[in-house]
């Protein structure tokens, strides 16, 4: 038990209490943003908010500021996300149901992955992150979260996918980087994110549209 414990968290050694403290209310939180997320409730995004917020404040303290930055482009679009799904941006009603992908969405779907990957490895190359294997993993990982987040604000079916794929392979490279609970917390995350692909197609199939909660 004691080598199963070490294996998992003698990572954490070197950290102090605040930092695992806030570590595991940021992991607690991002499960329950996945939750509301599979609901169609609004507060994922307050949620999720509070929980990004956390990581940026301890990838700033660990001095991982390529990971930092990647956090604030989800900070960004939860906001764009919350104003969406509240109707204070554009067309409300076009936000209020659940859709699936138009060749346009997919061809921004692109977009955002390509620019996304220009845009880690420019961070990666400025911060010299390429000595390590798993920085070509992260970076690829990091395009599909890209993508699925912004889906999720759009409210298309699309998204869980992208989402279950990047949070599977956030599993091992977190672990790597040294966040434990983290990586534990995708392993959550890719399963509600199932579940969350079969409800809401399941709201297409049944043709109904859930509203906020």
């Amino acid at each position: 038990m004691h080598e199963v414990a070490e294996f998992l968290f003698g990572q954490y050694r070197g950290y102090s209490v605040l930092q695992i403290t806030l570590e595991t209310i940021a992991v607690f939180l991002g499960i329950a943003s996945v939750i509301l997320s599979k609901k169609n409730s609004i507060l994922l995004y307050p949620t999720g908010l509070i929980s990004t917020i956390i990581y940026i404040y301890l990838l700033y303290d660990w001095e991982l500021y390529g990971d930092l930055v990647i956090n604030l482009y989800y900070f960004y679009v939860s906001i764009y996300g919350w104003l969406l799904w509240s109707g204070k941006y554009g067309n409300s009603n076009d936000y209020l149901k659940i859709t699936i992908n138009s060749r346009r969405d997919y061809l921004k779907c692109a977009l955002i992955f390509i620019f996304s990957l220009i845009f880690v490895s420019g961070i990666y190359l400025f911060l010299d992150r390429f000595d390590k294997w798993w920085a070509y993993a992260d970076i690829f990982m990091t395009g599909l979260l890209f993508v699925g987040t912004w889906l999720l604000a759009k409210r298309k079916l699309e998204n869980w996918l992208f989402l279950i794929a990047g949070d599977v392979i956030a599993i091992p490279l977190f672990y790597l980087k040294g966040y434990t609970l983290t990586s534990i917390l995708n392993v959550f995350l890719t399963l509600i994110a199932i579940y969350g692909y079969v409800a809401w197609k399941k709201i297409l199939q049944d043709k109904k549209s859930i509203p906020l909660q």
